[in-house]
């Protein structure tokens, strides 16, 4: 596999084990929409994996990672359309979506 791809999944790998850690101790949506450090960490992360999963998604269509537009068009909310995000919505991206993002991700790299 191309080295600028597999860096690309690396990164989006080290995001998604970020945005776990930062949300360790926080159980409930409402813990979330209060800590505005968290939503900002986070945020960014997500934008990260968007914009990385996106360079990557360029470099090797072929790429087997499931909602791979959603997640770059999460990416493109996040910057330019953030008022259309709500903290409820991040959530749930991070609690039901980003595990498999991260199995999918990690299988590739094993792959390498």
């Amino acid at each position: 596999m191309n080295p600028e791809v597999l860096k690309f999944l690396y990164d989006i790998y080290q995001s998604i084990n970020a945005i776990e850690s930062y949300l360790v101790g926080i159980e409930t949506p409402a813990g979330y929409k209060n800590d505005s450090k968290t939503i900002d960490a986070v945020e960014r992360r997500l934008a990260i994996i968007g914009e990385a999963l996106n360079k990557a998604d360029k470099l090797n269509a072929a790429l087997s990672i499931s909602d791979k537009t959603k997640i770059i068009g999460l990416r493109h909310i996040l910057v330019h359309d953030y008022d259309m995000m709500d903290n409820n919505s991040i959530w749930l991206i991070c609690k039901k979506h980003l595990p498999k993002l991260r199995e999918e991700v990690k299988i590739i790299l094993d792959q390498g």
